[in-house]
């Protein structure tokens, strides 16, 4: 199994989508030979689907296929070489994943058939037990709160632990605390921009850009500020099946 899971899909110095991990991702296209991937864009409201996929096709150098050009989505899964998940509002991903019947199909072809997922920002939300860690609004009324389940720790991508002045709302930090307190025994990540998480059978490797590490969540338990995959290792009960 091999999974990319990213922040976000742009950093604000460099208009090329994906472009922080592309080198990352090359490599992994090299190794294992993929010359195409399935887009599925379903969390993207406000542009075209087919322009994002154009532009990742560009900044990948790899064929990228939106799901809605295949006569069925499940039929596009069945074929893909790699899967790609795009950010956006992760309510309306998650909903369109359980409608369009893709759970299953996605689990599989991601544990059986070893196609890698690379999921950003909703992406990412996703690909983890749920999407209760997301930052969006349920826009739509039919609202599913379990995921894919890839990755066994709750994500919050975007993560940011500054507070806006004059902002009286709650801070990133205290929404998650929120959430810990009512579910005492999960651990919630804090993925800050430009970095990611690169899964590949059992071994976890992180990544930044900005050479940031990521934070750690849970309800009574403080943890250091900068972490590396052998500390999460060590905290995080991590087991992809």
């Amino acid at each position: 199994m091999e999974i990319f899971l990213l922040s976000n899909g742009k950093l604000p110095d460099d208009e090329q989508l994906l472009g922080y991990a592309k080198e990352r991702l090359k490599v992994m296209f090299t190794e294992r030979n993929i010359r195409s991937a399935v887009f599925v864009g379903y969390a993207v409201i406000r542009a075209s689907h087919s322009e994002r996929a154009k532009m990742l096709e560009a900044a990948l150098g790899i064929k990228v296929i939106c799901i809605e050009d295949f006569d069925s989505p499940v039929q596009a899964i069945e074929q893909a070489e790699c899967i790609l998940v795009s950010g956006g509002n992760t309510w309306l991903l998650n909903q369109q994943l359980h409608e369009k019947g893709l759970i299953i199909p996605i689990q599989r072809a991601v544990r059986e058939r070893h196609v890698p997922y690379i999921g950003w920002s909703a992406g990412s939300n996703v690909a983890t037990p749920s999407i209760r860690t997301t930052n969006d609004m349920p826009v739509s009324n039919a609202v599913v709160m379990p995921a894919l389940g890839l990755f066994p720790v709750q994500i919050n991508p975007h993560y940011i632990d500054s507070h806006i002045s004059g902002l009286m709302g709650e801070t990133r930090d205290e929404r998650i605390a929120e959430f810990c307190a009512i579910n005492p025994d999960e651990i919630v990540i804090g993925l800050r921009e430009g970095s990611g998480f690169h899964i590949k059978e059992n071994e976890l490797h992180y990544f930044s850009s900005r050479n940031e590490g990521f934070k750690l969540f849970q309800h009574n338990k403080i943890f250091p500020e900068q972490f590396n995959t052998q500390v999460l290792d060590s905290w995080v009960p991590f087991h992809c099946n």
